[in-house]
């Protein structure tokens, strides 16, 4: 037997609103098929990669800017080959000659490298002229000759500047590394004045003006010095081979004389003329002797016999020399060696100063 479905009337309002089960729209977006879909993200993926590509480059932009700046003031440094970098610049501040310091340097550069690059300007045809560092180009040079390693020695670390900063910034640049080193004689510095003045492209002939200009970081003393030891290599020229070598005291005290004796410069280089293996000592011993020092390496008299005393006495020796930085003491007494001069020891690596106070030694045993 069917069962009989059951009909039910229902009136419905005609202004009811339609409801719909939430959630529910209307009219459903239309579904983007699968082509639609990979060309729209190619083309998100298209432009977050250009968007990347452009802070990349711009990034590079800001980077290659900031290296032509730094290059430009010098602070980039490179390697730059031997045979492109000239002197013919600036007058340099070191006599010409042996230097016998300079193998401590090679032993240094060969053993650990140049830590301090030498300073260059860029020359319009290519090359590069040198502005500070004559020493350390010095060195490369040398060990390139006797060892051949062009690879490791036929270029060297330089800072580059390019061309524009006057002749007189070039030299105070020159002076002033110098003067920080502390390791520049009065008579090279006075030379140097003297040369300056005397180079057309600068901008004063007066070599005591040049001394203003130049050793304007240095002490009011020191500038003095400097123009005093002017009169000494000035009247004394070519014929002083180790000018680098003058105490402070001899350079100051020669510089009076030649003031006071008439004639006194043409005495001394009639006799350091042609004697050209002379040696420091010789010089210096000729130039105390015009200026009324004493000789320190003659002979002193023979010292008056005293009575005895009571206690005895306790012996001492004491004798003084010259280098480079004046006029030093030693003072040797029994179990003591005293030496007193004006330079740091504590600067010294401690493996030298060891080596050097054995070899002092070793000598005096031998």
């Amino acid at each position: 037997m069917t069962k009989k479905r059951r009909m039910f009337d229902i009136d419905l309002p005609e202004d009811a609103p339609e409801i719909f089960p939430a959630g529910k729209v209307s009219d459903p977006p239309a579904r983007r098929g699968p082509m639609a879909t990979a060309i729209a993200e190619t083309a998100d993926a298209t432009r977050e990669r250009q968007e990347i590509e452009a802070q990349i480059r711009a990034e590079n932009d800001a980077l290659a800017h900031e290296h032509v700046r730094l290059k430009r003031l010098g602070l980039v440094v490179e390697l730059v080959p031997l045979d492109r970098i000239e002197m013919t610049k600036l007058v340099r501040d070191r006599k010409k000659g042996p230097d016998f310091e300079l193998a401590e340097l090679k032993a240094s550069i060969s053993e650990l490298g140049l830590s301090n690059p030498i300073r260059l300007e860029a020359r319009p045809d290519g090359g590069f002229e040198l502005i500070q560092g004559y020493r350390r180009l010095s060195a490369y040079r040398e060990l390139l000759e006797e060892t051949g390693d062009q690879d490791r020695y036929g270029a060297i670390p330089a800072a580059v500047t390019q061309p524009g900063e006057d002749l007189e910034a070039l030299y105070r640049k020159m002076v002033d590394e110098n003067l920080v080193r502390k390791d520049i004689s009065f008579a090279e510095m006075a030379t140097l004045a003297l040369d300056y003045a005397r180079d057309p492209g600068t901008a004063t002939n007066d070599p005591d003006k040049a001394v203003a200009v130049l050793f304007r970081s240095a002490g009011y003393q020191k500038r003095s010095y400097i123009r005093t030891f002017m009169a000494v290599v000035d009247r004394l020229g070519e014929d002083l081979l180790y000018p680098q070598d003058i105490p402070r005291a001899l350079g100051l005290a020669l510089a009076r004389r030649l003031d006071e004796v008439e004639g006194l410069a043409g005495l001394i280089r009639s006799e350091l003329k042609g004697w050209d293996n002379r040696t420091v000592a010789d010089e210096l011993a000729i130039l105390r002797r015009f200026a009324g020092e004493p000789d320190e390496d003659a002979t002193p008299p023979p010292a008056p016999m005293l009575p005895k005393a009571d206690r005895p006495a306790k012996a001492k020796t004491s004798f003084q020399f010259d280098r480079s930085e004046g006029r030093g003491k030693c003072v040797a007494a029994v179990g003591k060696l005293e030496i007193q001069l004006d330079r740091d020891f504590t600067t010294i690596d401690r493996r030298r100063l060891e080596q050097a106070v054995r070899l002092m030694l070793d000598q005096l045993d031998g």
